[in-house]
């Protein structure tokens, strides 16, 4: 019965994948709402944002009509329900201080925050299973206390003084990477080459700022899995200890990282806000923080909604892997 289920996963990866759907709508209706209702509070003020320094020149005639056309003066209940009704048809409004449609706005930078998430993440799972299996083979061991005490090291330290600490030694003390940006600044053209020359330090620096928990994680799963009575059994009947390591303990060992998956999602879209932000990277950083100070309430709307898209689908994408990896686990009990 076990393979069967394991087999054929999809109807209950399908209903799953359903009831959080399910489970989304008023998580996203609820956040938006906050969004805007945080937003009316601000101090900041919209048509200054919007204006700009004209605004210390104009009269209040012409403050009042900006105002009224930007809809500044409408409760935020109104602004809400206008955006989520227009939202639900594909139009997510026209971003005032980037003075673009916000589907164009995400549609230029989503790409380039994506592709950072993505070989970051890809990188610190990489290296990080590799450390912590390293670190749990031998518990106790120099390795295992080097590698332990630079995970916790890294684990306390802020990911905007990893980011400085990189511009400072790779790009101005040894000059052999690019301190920021996407392409080099004489470059008309963005080519494959440039931008993996430019990925590289902020990418580094967000695969380290995640790497802490993946190590400690695989180096607690693994050192459990191989003191588990299976594990000795596979060494008793004489199998080698590469077999042991990767054919039993390790296979158990990283279940406990598949959970870990999701939960860090937050943590990586937070670490990614600060890394574009310090190495200039063309991502939603910028856009996020003028949405913000501006009071820009389509794109601040349209850009929360995002974030709370890829929460929702990390945790997903977290017990769909666990489901299908545990044969204890079924999935249409999630």
């Amino acid at each position: 019965m076990i393979r069967s289920a394991r087999r054929l996963p999809w109807g209950a990866m399908a209903r799953l994948a359903g009831r959080r759907a399910l489970f989304a709508v008023p998580v996203v209706l609820v956040v938006t709402f906050g969004v805007f209702a945080i937003a009316a509070a601000s101090p900041f003020d919209p048509v200054q944002a919007y204006a700009g320094t004209a605004a210390l020149g104009a009269d209040q005639e012409t403050l009042d009509r900006l105002r009224e056309n930007l809809g500044v003066d409408e409760s935020f209940v109104v602004r809400w329900w206008h955006w989520l009704t227009s939202a639900l048809t594909g139009d997510l409004g026209h971003s005032s201080v980037l003075r673009q449609p916000v589907t164009q706005v995400i549609g230029e930078r989503l790409v380039w925050s994506a592709l950072l998430c993505a070989v970051a993440f890809a990188a610190a799972v990489t290296l990080g299973t590799l450390l912590g299996v390293l670190a749990a083979r031998r518990p106790g061991s120099t390795l295992d206390r080097a590698v332990t005490s630079l995970a916790y090291t890294l684990e306390a330290a802020p990911v905007f003084w990893i980011a400085l600490l990189a511009v400072w030694l790779f790009a101005l003390q040894w000059d052999v990477l690019p301190a920021g940006g996407l392409t080099d600044t004489a470059s008309e053209q963005v080519t494959p080459g440039q931008v993996a020359s430019h990925i590289v330090l902020p990418a580094g620096v967000l695969a380290v700022s995640q790497l802490p928990w993946f190590t400690l994680y695989v180096r607690q799963g693994v050192a459990d899995a191989l003191a588990e009575d299976p594990v000795r059994g596979a060494r008793a009947r004489g199998l080698g200890e590469g077999t042991v390591l990767v054919g039993h303990a390790l296979r158990s060992g990283l279940l406990p990282v598949l959970t870990l998956i999701g939960s860090r999602v937050p943590e990586l879209i937070t670490g990614a806000l600060l890394v574009e932000s310090v190495f200039s990277w063309p991502g939603i950083a910028a856009a996020t923080v003028e949405a913000a100070t501006a009071v820009d309430f389509p794109l601040l709307a349209a850009l929360t909604t995002l974030a709370t898209a890829a929460v929702l689908a990390g945790n997903l994408l977290a017990d769909l892997l666990y489901g299908l990896f545990d044969p204890r686990v079924k999935l249409s009990e999630m």
